[in-house]
C-alpha cells in the first residue's frame, strides 16, 4: 500500500477520482459516463499540447510559444479552407502539422545553434507568432459559415459513442508513449535533461535532441490548431490564450520535472485531466472565474513544491546510501 501511495500517477489518478465523486455531490450527474466523455473531449487539445510540451521539458527546456503556434496554424488552415473549400481535409491537416513543425523548428534552431535560453526564445516567438496571426488575418475572424462542413464536422463525429477528437488524443497518447519509451529519441530526451554532461560523453547530441523536441512540440501544436478551430468553429488571433501555461501546469502537476529528465506520459495526461476536471467542475458548482484562476494557481504552486521535495529526498537518499557504504568499507578495513 505504501508503495502505491509513492507512485505519482496512481496517487494523481486517485485524487481525480475523489474530485469527481466530490463534485458529483454538488452537481448531480457530474459523474455520469457521458459527462466524463465530454470532460475528456474538452481536455483533448490540452492533452496534445501537454505531451508536446513534455518532450521539450524532458530535455531541460520549455516552449512558451505552443498556444501562439496553435493560433497561427489554426488561422492559416481556417483561412485556406474558407478561400479554397475544395482542398482535401487530409492536406489541410498535413499543412497544419507542417507549419507547426516549422515554427517549432525555429525555436529549436535558436536554442541549438545560437545557444539562446529556451525561455527567452519562446517568449519572443510567442509574441511573434501571435503577431503573424494578426498580420495574416488582418485582425479579422473566420467564422463557421465560412468553413466547409467536412472541415468542421470530422472531429465531432462519434465513433463508439466517443468523438473523433478524443480518439485522436488517444492515438497521440499511444504515439507519445512509444516515442518516449521505445525509441532512441526518447532515451536521448531523458538523458539530455537528466544529465547533459553524461549524455554528451555517451555520444548523444544534446542540441540536436532539443531541436527535435521543439519540432515535435510544434507539430503537435499545429495539429491542435486545426482541432481547435474545427471544434469551436471559429478562428481569431487570441484563440487558446494562456494555454501555454496550462500545458506547463499539466506537466508539473503530472510529475514531470522542470529540471528535465524525469516524468511519464501517464503523468502528463493525468495532469491535463486534473486541470480539465477542475475547469469543468468549478463553473458548475458556482465558483467565479477569478476564484477559478486562484485555485488553479494554488494547485500549480503545490505541485511544484511537491515535485521539488520529492526530488530533494531522492538526492538525500543517494547521498545517505553512499555514506553508509563508505562507513561499512572503513569498518571492514
Amino acid at each position: 500500500m505504501q508503495r502505491l501511495l509513492k507512485n505519482r500517477e496512481i496517487l494523481l489518478a486517485g485524487i481525480i477520482i475523489l474530485m469527481i465523486i466530490g463534485f458529483s455531490m454538488r452537481a448531480s450527474g457530474f459523474e455520469k459516463p457521458a459527462n466524463l466523455v465530454n470532460i475528456f473531449n474538452d481536455t483533448s487539445i490540452l492533452i496534445i499540447l501537454a505531451l508536446g510540451q513534455m518532450g521539450v521539458i524532458l530535455t531541460k527546456s520549455i516552449d512558451l510559444s505552443v498556444a501562439a503556434n496553435l493560433a497561427f496554424t489554426g488561422m492559416a488552415v481556417a483561412m485556406t479552407n474558407a478561400a479554397f473549400p475544395g482542398v482535401p481535409l487530409p492536406l489541410l491537416i498535413a499543412m497544419a502539422v507542417g507549419i507547426g513543425a516549422c515554427l517549432g523548428g525555429i525555436n529549436g534552431f535558436l536554442v541549438w545553434a545560437l545557444r539562446i535560453p529556451p525561455i527567452v526564445v519562446t517568449l519572443g516567438t510567442l509574441t511573434i507568432y501571435r503577431g503573424m496571426a494578426f498580420v495574416l488575418s488582418g485582425g479579422g475572424w473566420v467564422n463557421a459559415h465560412q468553413m466547409s462542413p467536412s472541415f468542421l464536422n470530422i472531429p465531432r463525429l462519434p465513433i463508439l459513442g466517443v468523438p473523433v477528437l478524443s480518439w485522436i488524443a488517444v492515438f497521440i497518447i499511444a504515439g507519445a508513449w512509444l516515442v518516449l519509451t521505445r525509441t532512441s529519441f526518447g532515451r536521448s530526451a531523458y538523458a539530455s535533461g537528466g544529465n547533459p554532461n553524461a549524455a554528451i560523453y555517451a555520444g548523444i547530441d544534446v542540441g540536436r535532441t532539443r531541436f527535435l523536441a521543439f519540432v515535435l512540440s510544434g507539430a503537435l501544436a499545429g495539429l491542435a490548431g486545426y482541432l481547435w478551430v474545427s471544434r469551436y468553429a471559429v478562428a481569431y488571433v487570441d484563440i487558446a490564450a494562456g494555454f501555454e501555461l496550462d500545458s506547463v501546469a499539466a506537466n508539473v502537476i503530472g510529475g514531470i520535472s522542470i529540471a528535465g529528465g524525469i516524468g511519464s506520459v501517464a503523468g502528463a495526461v493525468l495532469g491535463a485531466l486534473f486541470l480539465g476536471v477542475i475547469k469543468n467542475a468549478l463553473p458548475v458548482i458556482g465558483i467565479s472565474p477569478f476564484a477559478q484562476m486562484a485555485i488553479s494557481g494554488i494547485v500549480i504552486v503545490l505541485a511544484v513544491v511537491f515535485n521539488a521535495r520529492a526530488e530533494a529526498k531522492k538526492g538525500r537518499i543517494i547521498l545517505r546510501d553512499q555514506a553508509a557504504k563508505d562507513t561499512a568499507k572503513e569498518a571492514a578495513a
